[in-house]
């Protein structure tokens, strides 16, 4: 069963799915990011920017280079290379999340992304997900 964590109040979602993707880039887990095309754009340019002196490899799913590549992104999982990690970063949630050993969604401070974090713990917690949860801030 899909290992899913909540990283929630977490202020900027982007800046910290960033810290996420280095994480998980450093500890060498591949790792898939889904999100909504405006929203895989705006990820991506952060990606290039927040730790200037670091670098994390990143693609989008579908390019020759994604099976080699740390960091995929892409906005469906039809045609994924991985399925150790997967980062969502939608609102909804991913239809085929159980494909993937973890799940891990961040929810920031909008009041939008709050209830969408709120519908999706309801969704996996009602389908008997065990479900971690990491509280940032105060």
């Amino acid at each position: 069963m899909t290992r899913i964590d909540f990283h929630s109040n977490v202020g900027d979602s982007l800046l910290y799915a960033c810290r996420l993707a280095r994480k998980a880039y450093l500890a060498g887990q591949p790792l898939v990011v889904l999100a909504e095309p405006a929203r895989l754009r705006a990820f991506d340019e952060m990606l290039w920017t927040f730790a200037p002196l670091e670098f994390v490899p990143h693609c989008m799913a579908g390019t020759p280079l994604a099976a080699d590549t740390p960091v995929v992104l892409t906005t469906n999982l039809d045609d994924v290379p991985h399925h150790q990690v997967l980062l969502n970063l939608g609102a909804a949630v991913p239809a085929q999340f159980a494909r993937f050993e973890r799940l891990l969604e961040v929810v920031g401070n909008a009041q939008e992304e709050l209830a969408a974090g709120r519908e999706r713990y309801r969704f996996y917690r009602d389908r008997g997900y065990a479900l971690n949860n990491y509280k940032q801030g105060g």
